[in-house]
C-alpha cells in the first residue's frame, strides 16, 4: 500500500536510504574532476591551435554564422548567445571577454576578430557588448579553412544535438604568435607573442629539417615580439624559455631625450611594456614623487592620439639628468617590467610543458594531419564524382536502350536494377542515371562529360601522389605556410636587446624641509677614447670598442647583417647620410656600447635611428661616416644616376644636418660609402646592368654642388644600388631579380651570386655590363648588393634568408629564392 505524504517513514525505510561513503575519498574525486574539466575544458590552449574552448567555440560559431571579414558586422550580443546557447554552457560574461581579448590589438599579435566599437583599452574595460559589433578577422579564415573537408574531428556539443570541431585546422601558429595566459588548477600558462613571419621561417626550416636543434631554429625567431612593441632587455631568459619551456625577461619602454619646450628637456615615452597602460605609469610616477621616491619630475602628460600614437611626456627639472631620471623611472615604475614565460599547453589532452622546438613540432605535425587529410577527402569526392561520369558517359552512349528500359518498367527500382544488369553499373551510377535530366542528354554533354573525366583523372593521380610521397606533402605544407606569412605577416616590432648597461642613478635630491640640497653626482664621464660606430642592415647603431673585430660569424648569430661603420671617438660625433641627401650630426655617447658576445659584438644590442634622430617620411639611412678634419671622403650614388664625393671635413660648425648633394627633382640616394682614390665605385641599375670604375676619377665638391653622371641609364631605368669596393678586397655581387613593380622584401625572386672579379670596369658614364640574365617573367632587378665576401642577406623581419650557391657565370640567369629578401649586408 502506497505511503500518504503526511506519513512518516518508519525506522527500516530510513536506514534503506542511507548510503555510506568515505568523504575523503568523495572529495578527492570531485576535486580531481573539477580540476580536469578546468585544465581541459576553460583554462589551458591546445598546443595545435593556440585556443581554449571559449575560443575556439567563438572563432567556429562566426564562422557558422558567416561572418566573414567581407560581411558587416553584427552586434556582439548576437554572437555572444549563439555561443552560449549553442556550444558554451557557462555564462555570458565569459563568452564576452574572451571575445573582446581576440579583438584587442594590443593583446594579440594578430587578432583574430574584428571589432567595431569600444573594445577597451589598457586602462579601461569594453563597452556592454549590446553596444559593440564584431566579425571574423582576415586572419580568422585562415584558422578556419578546411573544416568541411574533414580535416579535423568533430565532437558532440554539451547536449549532444549538435557537433563542434576538436581542434581548427589552423594554418597560423597562433599559439607561438598570440600568446596564451590562463589559470587552471594547480596549474598555469603565460606564453609571450611572437612574430609571424619568424615563426613561419623557423617551421619550414624544421620541415625541411626534422632534427634541427634550438640554436638552429633560434636564428629564425630570436625573441618574442610584443603587440606594444618596446624592448626586451635580457635574452638568457628568453633562452631558458625556448630550452625547458620556463623562464622570464624584461620589457621595457621605449623612449628618448627631447626638447619639450625651448628650455627644458623631457622624456617621451612612445611604446610602453607589453600589458602595462598609460594611467598606471602615470599613478605610479605621481605616487614616486610625493613620496620622494622620485627626484627630478615636473609633470607627466599623456598626449596620446590615434594619429601620432603612444606619447607619454615627462618633464624633467632643470640641473637633473634626463638619462639618469629616465633610468630612474625603469627601476621603480612600470616602465620597466617582468614578463614570466611559462609554456603549459595541452598536447593530446594532457598539459605539458613545451620548448620552443616542441611547440613548433606540435604544430607542424597538425598541419601535415590537416594537409593529409584534406587530400584524402579531396582524392574520395573526385573518385566518387568520376565513378558516377564513368557511368553516365555509358548511358549517354547507349541512351536510346537506357530510355527504353526505364519506359518498360513498372517502377524506379526494377528500372534501378535492370540498368544495373544491363550495362554491368552499380547502384550509385543507376540511381544516377535514373536522376538524368533530359537537357543533358545533348552532344555537347557528352563532350563535358569526357573533359570533366579526364580533369578528374588528373586531379586524383596528383591527391595519389601527394599521400604516397611524404616529402611532397611537407613540401606542400612549407609553402602554404609561406603563403599564410606572405598574407598576414608584418615587420618586427620589438626591439631586442642582450643587456640594459649599467645603472646611471640620479643625481640631486629635494629633501622634505623644502631647501634644496646636492649631493655628489654619480660621475658619468666616459673617457674619450678611439671607437668604432657600426650600423646594422635593420636601422640599428651601437659603438664598440675599436679593437674589437667585427666578425661576420659573430653576427650571423645576432640575426642582423653590417650595413656601414666609421672610425670616431667616445666623446665625438659621426654624420648619418640618408636618402634624401642630408647628414645628420649625431653623438656617439647617445649610442649603446656592445659588449664582445663569445669574441664578437651582438648587432641586436644597437638602437633604432628613429629614436635618435628625426627622418622624413619614406627616409632612411644609407651609411655612417666620421666628421673631423682627419674623416675620410664619402660618396653617394643616387636613383637617376648620378654621384658624387664630398669631404665630411666640410661639415659646418653649428647645426645638426646639412645636404650632401643637390638632389634633382624625383630623385634619391640609394647608396653611400667611405672611398679612397684606391676603390672602386660600383652602380647596379634595375636593367641589370653593373658598372664600376676608379673613385679617383670623381673629384670631392662642395656640400650643394649636384655631382656627375655616374652611370647612363635607358629610358625609365633606375640604380638599385650604390656602393664602393676596397683595393684588394674579394668583393661579391649579388642580384635579385622579379617583376618591375615588386618591392624588397615581397616577392622572393630569383637570386645570383657572382664574384666581383668577373665584371670588367668601364669609364665613368658609360652603360655597364650585364650582371643578370632576366628569364619570362622577370622585369628587372627588384634588389643588388655588392661588397666584402661572404654576403649575408635578411628578411623582412630580419631573419637570415638562404642564397644560392656562387656562379661565376657573368650575365647568367638566376635561381629561385624561397623567401623574400629585403636586405643584404
Amino acid at each position: 500500500m502506497a505511503r500518504k505524504p503526511s506519513q512518516p517513514l518508519d525506522e527500516s525505510e530510513i536506514h534503506e536510504k542511507v548510503v555510506d561513503i568515505d568523504v575523503a575519498s568523495e572529495m578527492e574525486a570531485s576535486f580531481l574532476e573539477y580540476a580536469y574539466s578546468v585544465i581541459y575544458s576553460r583554462a589551458l590552449p591546445d598546443a595545435r591551435d593556440g585556443l581554449k574552448p571559449v575560443q575556439r567555440r567563438i572563432l567556429y560559431m562566426m564562422s557558422d554564422m558567416g561572418l566573414r571579414p567581407d560581411r558587416a558586422h553584427v552586434k556582439s550580443s548576437r554572437v555572444v548567445g549563439e555561443v552560449m546557447g549553442k556550444l558554451h554552457p557557462h555564462g555570458d560574461a565569459p563568452i564576452y571577454d574572451a571575445l573582446v581579448r581576440l579583438a584587442q590589438s594590443f593583446s594579440l599579435r594578430l587578432p583574430l576578430v574584428d571589432g567595431h566599437g569600444n573594445f577597451g583599452s589598457l586602462d579601461d574595460g569594453p563597452a556592454a557588448p549590446r553596444y559593440t559589433e564584431a566579425r571574423l578577422a582576415a586572419s580568422s579564415m585562415a584558422m578556419t579553412t578546411g573544416l568541411d573537408e574533414n580535416v579535423v574531428d568533430f565532437v558532440p556539443n554539451y547536449d549532444n544535438k549538435l557537433t563542434q570541431p576538436e581542434v581548427l585546422p589552423a594554418a597560423l601558429p597562433n599559439l607561438l604568435v598570440n600568446g596564451a595566459s590562463g589559470i587552471a588548477v594547480g596549474m598555469a600558462t603565460n606564453m609571450a607573442p611572437h612574430n609571424l613571419v619568424e615563426v613561419v621561417s623557423a617551421a619550414q626550416h624544421l620541415i625541411k629539417n626534422p632534427e634541427a636543434t634550438l640554436e638552429d631554429l633560434q636564428r629564425f625567431v630570436p625573441g618574442p615580439d610584443l603587440p606594444t612593441g618596446g624592448k626586451i632587455v635580457g635574452l638568457e631568459g628568453v633562452r631558458d624559455a625556448y630550452r625547458t619551456g620556463r623562464g622570464s625577461f624584461r620589457t621595457r619602454a621605449t623612449a628618448r631625450i627631447e626638447n619639450v619646450t625651448p628650455r627644458r628637456k623631457g622624456i617621451v615615452v612612445t611604446e610602453l611594456p607589453y600589458l602595462v597602460g598609460p594611467e598606471k605609469v602615470i599613478e605610479k610616477i605621481a605616487d614616486g614623487v610625493k613620496a620622494k621616491r622620485i627626484q627630478g619630475v615636473t609633470n607627466v602628460q599623456d598626449l596620446t592620439d590615434r594619429t601620432h600614437g603612444m606619447r607619454l611626456v615627462i618633464e624633467v627639472k632643470t640641473g637633473f639628468d634626463p638619462d639618469a631620471v629616465l633610468e630612474q623611472l625603469y627601476r621603480v615604475t612600470p616602465l620597466e617590467d617582468s614578463f614570466g614565460i611559462n609554456n603549459v599547453a595541452l598536447v593530446n589532452g594532457q598539459p605539458r610543458t613545451l620548448g620552443l622546438v616542441e611547440m613548433l613540432r606540435v604544430w607542424v605535425d597538425h598541419r601535415i594531419s590537416v594537409v593529409r587529410r584534406r587530400s584524402q577527402h579531396r582524392l574520395d569526392k573526385r573518385l566518387e564524382r568520376l565513378h558516377l561520369v564513368d557511368g553516365l558517359l555509358v548511358a549517354i552512349v547507349d541512351i536510346d536502350e537506357v530510355i527504353q528500359i526505364i519506359r518498360s518498367s513498372d517502377d524506379a527500382g526494377i528500372a534501378r536494377d535492370r540498368l544495373r544488369e544491363i550495362f554491368d553499373l552499380s547502384e550509385p551510377q543507376a540511381s544516377y542515371i535514373l536522376d538524368l535530366q533530359l537537357r543533358r542528354l545533348t552532344k555537347f554533354s557528352r563532350i563535358e562529360l569526357e573533359k570533366e573525366a579526364e580533369e578528374l583523372r588528373r586531379e586524383i593521380a596528383e591527391l595519389e601522389q601527394i599521400l604516397g610521397d611524404e616529402k611532397l606533402l611537407r613540401r606542400i605544407v612549407s609553402t602554404e605556410m609561406g603563403e599564410v606569412a606572405k598574407t598576414y605577416g608584418t615587420p618586427r616590432r620589438t626591439v631586442l636587446l642582450d643587456s640594459a648597461g649599467g645603472s646611471v642613478g640620479s643625481v640631486a635630491v629635494a629633501p622634505a624641509n623644502g631647501r634644496k640640497k646636492t649631493v655628489e653626482p654619480i660621475d658619468l664621464q666616459i673617457k674619450d677614447l678611439p671607437t668604432r660606430v657600426v650600423l646594422s642592415a635593420t636601422g640599428l647603431l651601437a659603438r664598440l670598442p675599436d679593437d674589437v673585430p667585427v666578425s661576420r660569424e659573430g653576427n650571423r648569430a645576432a640575426h642582423d647583417a653590417l650595413r656601414g661603420d666609421a672610425a670616431a671617438t667616445t666623446r665625438g660625433q659621426v654624420g648619418l647620410v640618408t636618402s634624401a641627401g642630408r647628414m645628420l650630426r649625431i653623438s656617439v655617447l647617445d649610442l649603446p656600447s656592445l659588449p664582445p658576445t663569445d669574441g664578437a659584438p651582438s648587432l641586436s644590442g644597437g638602437i633604432p635611428v628613429s629614436e635618435l634622430v628625426e627622418l622624413q617620411p619614406g627616409e632612411t639611412v644609407r651609411t655612417v661616416t666620421g666628421l673631423g678634419p682627419d674623416a675620410p671622403t664619402i660618396a653617394v650614388g643616387t636613383e637617376q644616376g648620378i654621384v658624387k664625393r664630398i669631404a665630411p671635413s666640410d661639415a659646418p660648425a653649428k647645426g645638426d644636418e646639412w645636404p650632401v648633394i643637390g638632389l634633382k627633382e624625383g630623385d634619391t640616394v640609394v647608396g653611400a660609402a667611405v672611398v679612397s682614390d684606391d676603390d672602386e665605385l660600383v652602380f647596379v641599375a634595375d636593367d641589370s646592368s653593373l658598372l664600376h670604375f676608379p673613385a679617383s676619377t670623381v673629384r670631392p665638391q662642395g656640400r650643394a654642388a649636384g655631382g656627375m653622371t655616374g652611370i647612363k641609364l635607358g629610358p625609365d631605368r633606375k640604380v638599385v644600388f650604390f656602393g664602393a669596393v676596397p683595393s684588394g678586397v674579394d668583393a661579391t655581387v649579388v642580384t635579385i631579380a622579379g617583376t618591375g613593380d615588386a618591392l624588397p622584401g615581397i616577392e622572393p625572386g630569383a637570386g645570383k651570386v657572382t664574384p666581383f672579379s668577373v665584371y670588367p670596369g668601364k669609364g665613368r658614364a658609360t652603360g655597364g655590363v650585364r650582371s643578370q640574365r632576366l628569364l619570362k617573367g622577370e622585369d628587372g632587378l627588384i634588389l643588388a648588393w655588392v661588397g666584402a665576401a661572404p654576403p649575408r642577406a635578411l628578411g623582412a623581419g630580419g631573419q637570415p634568408v638562404e642564397l644560392p650557391e656562387v656562379d661565376e657565370r657573368r650575365d647568367g640567369s638566376g635561381t629561385p629564392i624561397a623567401v623574400p629578401v629585403a636586405m643584404i649586408g
